[in-house]
């Protein structure tokens, strides 16, 4: 599948928040790979975060169409110097087809040349270790840093454990990759 990348409006809000749901959360997820069923409930993304990304400047959430929808979404921005990379999900039907390693790739793209940035980063529940082994695949190194997951903020989700943590996984972006 050819895929085109554009950047998401403030319109897409809702088909986007569907998406990435349905890539992560709840029974639907769990045709793919990715899903996050047994960790969390609820919803993936709030839209109001998304609205705010959105916003924000050298930020960019980037679709790919289908003709019924949005197939696959990924949020880059410029953070702390780097670029972060996060809001990652193709519908579940479409997962380890190529799609999603083309977009990651479109992502570090829009970081390293219109932005000029190194690294890449992003924050990954650290039990997830097969979606870790598949950026170790595209070049990401586990970090050790750990960030505390947003328990009590249900903009991200109903823990269904309380173990839950972020590790940091980074990538350096060559010039020309």
């Amino acid at each position: 599948m050819q895929a085109r990348f554009r950047a998401a409006t403030e319109a897409d809000i809702p088909a986007l928040v569907a998406l990435v749901t349905s890539a992560y959360r709840g029974e639907a997820s769990r045709a793919g790979w990715t899903t996050e069923a047994d960790f969390l409930d609820g919803p993936r993304i709030h839209p109001e975060v998304l609205r705010a990304d959105l916003r924000r400047p050298r930020s960019r959430v980037l679709v790919v169409d289908g003709a019924d929808g949005p197939l696959a979404c990924a949020h880059v921005a410029e953070q702390d110097g780097a670029g972060y990379f996060g809001m990652f999900a193709v519908r579940p039907e479409l997962q380890g087809g190529g799609l999603g390693g083309r977009l990651l790739a479109e992502c570090e793209r829009v970081a390293r040349e219109d932005w000029g940035l190194r690294w890449m980063r992003m924050a990954v529940i650290d039990l997830r270790e097969t979606l870790i082994a598949w950026y170790e695949r595209r070049g990401y190194r586990r970090t050790g840093r750990h960030q505390p997951f947003p328990y009590g903020d249900e903009r991200f989700g109903i823990p269904l454990r309380d173990d839950l943590r972020f590790e940091i996984l980074e990538k350096p972006l060559e010039p020309n990759a």
